[in-house]
């Protein structure tokens, strides 16, 4: 079995973890990032939400110049999926297809998965800007449109007022009749304009403008010009609790201001922490993880050798 060694094990490769890697490869840590392509910036078509691009930048784009960056410090992303993490002693051992990898830390930076909802060609649905996946990000790119929210069965009527902030043409769907809205809820649609359908919705397909149509079981069909799916989420923080790290809402990570989680040596950054999903946080995250973890390591003196390699 092949057995590598490292300081600090990466694990994820979106914006969070490799804003992590860049830093602490300019601390000049050995690292080892290893991802398996699962960011969700990947699936952004044009964010406009991410501080120093006015014009907007492409969540792939984004993706390889942080390679690129990272790569111009000597770091690499590795195409390798880490299966399970144990403790051994004071040092965490990883186990990958390719073997095991064994290292003083370790930085989750894991994401989240989105709750399912049955859409037509959704990635290219996504990649038209049909389908949005944050309202944060971009409630202000859909200014004025025709917009559709479903959202979760305890939380349905805060993302369709959210949403009013940018649109006075908001309709909140219905997947759970088993719920009924409360009376107060029933109020605040009706108080901001948000019409509600009760009818409880089936299926979301494409139509030939690249629009979602909703179907409901009234046999009705409502088209729109963009539709949040606001189903929720959950941490990818498996890796996390298997080592006993404690877990908040959705399973994601409780951390204190330095990002380390329960475990003693387990960070976290990003989406899979507590917090709000944004670029910009994930990146906050993970300039406060590196300099954490580089200051809670042994110290490394330059010297003339290490300058030359």
């Amino acid at each position: 079995m092949k057995v590598r060694r490292c300081e600090v094990l990466i694990i994820g490769g979106g914006p969070g973890g490799l804003a992590a890697a860049i830093y602490l490869r300019r601390f000049r840590r050995e690292i080892i990032v290893a991802d398996k392509g699962r960011s969700r910036l990947a699936l952004v078509p044009v964010s406009h939400n991410y501080p120093g691009f006015p014009q907007g930048v492409p969540g792939g784009e984004l993706l390889s110049s942080l390679r690129c960056q990272l790569g111009s410090c000597g770091g690499a992303v590795e195409d390798t999926e880490i299966t399970a993490l144990r403790k051994e002693g004071d040092a965490f051992v990883a186990s990958c297809e390719e073997g095991e990898i064994h290292a003083s830390m370790v930085l989750l930076a894991t994401g989240v998965a989105d709750a399912g909802l049955p859409v037509e060609g959704w990635r290219d649905a996504v990649a038209s800007g049909a389908l949005r996946l944050c309202p944060v990000c971009d409630g202000y790119d859909v200014l004025g449109k025709r917009v559709a929210v479903v959202s979760q069965a305890h939380n349905r009527t805060g993302h369709a007022l959210f949403m009013r902030t940018f649109s006075a043409d908001v309709t909140l769907f219905e997947r759970d009749l088993d719920v009924p809205l409360a009376e107060e809820e029933c109020a605040q649609l009706g108080a901001a304009g948000v019409r509600y359908v009760a009818s409880r919705l089936k299926g979301v397909t494409l139509n030939g403008a690249m629009q979602p149509v909703l179907h409901t079981e009234d046999g009705e069909e409502h088209c729109f010009d963009v539709l949040y799916p606001m189903l929720g989420e959950t941490a990818r923080s498996e890796l996390a609790a298997a080592l006993g790290a404690e877990t908040g809402e959705c399973a994601k990570l409780v951390v204190d201001g330095h990002q380390r989680t329960s475990v003693p040596g387990l960070y976290a950054v990003g989406d899979v922490v507590l917090g709000l999903n944004q670029i910009a946080v994930a990146t906050g995250h993970a300039a406060i993880a590196a300099t954490a973890i580089h200051n809670a390591l042994p110290r490394r003196f330059f010297t003339a050798w290490a300058s030359a390699r």
